[in-house]
């Protein structure tokens, strides 16, 4: 184990710690309703058990589904961007 000796330089402080700042609870709220609304839509299965409307062919509830894909991605989007947004505010 080395020892310091009297003449030796003192060990450099490490800077201080920035506080973490966190966006809004509003906008976090925002985000998790942007991201629990596609888990909402596709749990209430009774909602879209259905063959008709068709589109293309195809039964109404495979189409929703399909379409609950696309959207989900959009909104995954939005709350990103809202959230990065504020995080920059800050």
């Amino acid at each position: 184990m080395a020892t310091m000796s009297p003449d030796s330089p003192a060990p450099a402080e490490p800077p201080p710690a920035r506080p973490v700042r966190r966006p809004d609870t509003g906008v976090l709220a925002v985000a998790g309703l942007l991201l629990i609304a596609p888990f909402v839509a596709l749990l209430w299965v009774s909602s879209y058990a259905k063959d008709s409307p068709r589109l293309l062919g195809f039964p109404f509830f495979y189409w929703y589904q399909f379409l609950w894909v696309l959207v989900s991605a959009g909104l995954t989007w939005v709350a990103y961007v809202i959230v990065r947004r504020a995080e920059r505010r800050r």
